[in-house]
């Protein structure tokens, strides 16, 4: 990605300013559809974007209005089991910051590791653990983008993740709170290897979301995450882990999130 992305993106969208940005996850693309007069742009479209090859991701870039706020919307994300390079995730958020997102409202399907989390509920992140052996801002550095050494001790915001949680009590959305760690993918986990992830402190697994939260914050974006639990961890339950499922869970949920991020977006108000 170039200017000339950031160049078809802007003359597409030049009636609005989004500053923030929201990533949808496995089988959230109902989100997208909610905003209001939108426009949307197909990802294959746009000069040198990459693709989206899932089921369940729209591969569409949509922007509108969601709540009080004009926002981007990523129907469809790249996952590094797609054979994404996490650099190329990088160069995305290089471009979001040259059209001006100051915000990252990431969304995922994930897996419960947490017996008290179930299947079908939002849970609200509060760190992660990079489990998947990459980083996006491996390689050489630009100054101009983001520090070498960017710290991500306060990658979700705290004072973020404080308001949304008394916007979930006010809306009588059930909504944890916990440690999301990634795995490369694309196979679903062993009971083993859940069991190992449970004892390292994580409570929901999946295969996303960590190289655009280090790429947000190496740009200098506020985050706010959000996990649609879909399933329990292999060994946790009787249950088969599908993408079926996970699909059919992400919908589920999807009006409670779409509930929840429009409630913060109307609090918060224009920048």
């Amino acid at each position: 990605m170039n200017n000339s992305s950031v160049d078809y993106i802007r003359q597409h969208i030049s009636s609005y300013q989004p500053h923030t940005l929201i990533i949808l996850g496995s089988g959230l693309g109902n989100l997208g559809e909610k905003l209001q007069n939108p426009i949307s742009l197909n990802y294959q479209d746009i000069p040198d974007f990459p693709r989206s090859t899932v089921q369940g991701h729209g591969g569409k870039l949509i922007c509108g209005k969601l709540g009080e706020r004009e926002v981007l919307c990523m129907q469809g994300r790249f996952h590094l089991y797609e054979g994404h390079k996490p650099q190329t995730i990088h160069q995305l958020f290089a471009c979001f910051k040259e059209l001006d997102i100051q915000e990252l409202i990431v969304t995922n399907a994930a897996g419960s590791l947490n017996p008290d989390i179930a299947p079908g509920s939002l849970m609200l992140i509060k760190d992660h653990i990079n489990f998947s052996g990459q980083n996006p801002l491996i390689g050489a550095n630009d100054d101009k983008i983001g520090p070498r050494f960017p710290a991500l001790n306060n990658a979700y915001d705290e004072e973020i993740r404080t308001r949304v949680k008394l916007l979930a009590q006010k809306h009588n959305i059930a909504l944890s709170e916990g440690v999301y760690m990634m795995v490369l993918g694309p196979n679903f986990e062993t009971p083993a290897e859940i069991r190992a992830f449970r004892i390292l402190g994580a409570d929901a697994v999946g295969m996303s979301t960590v190289p655009e939260v280090i790429s947000a914050i190496h740009v200098g974006m506020k985050v706010l995450g959000i996990s649609v639990i879909t399933n329990y961890g292999a060994g946790m339950s009787n249950e088969q882990p599908s993408h079926e499922e996970t699909l059919a869970q992400g919908q589920k949920a999807s009006d409670e999130l779409t509930k929840l991020i429009s409630a913060y977006l109307t609090t918060k108000g224009e920048k």
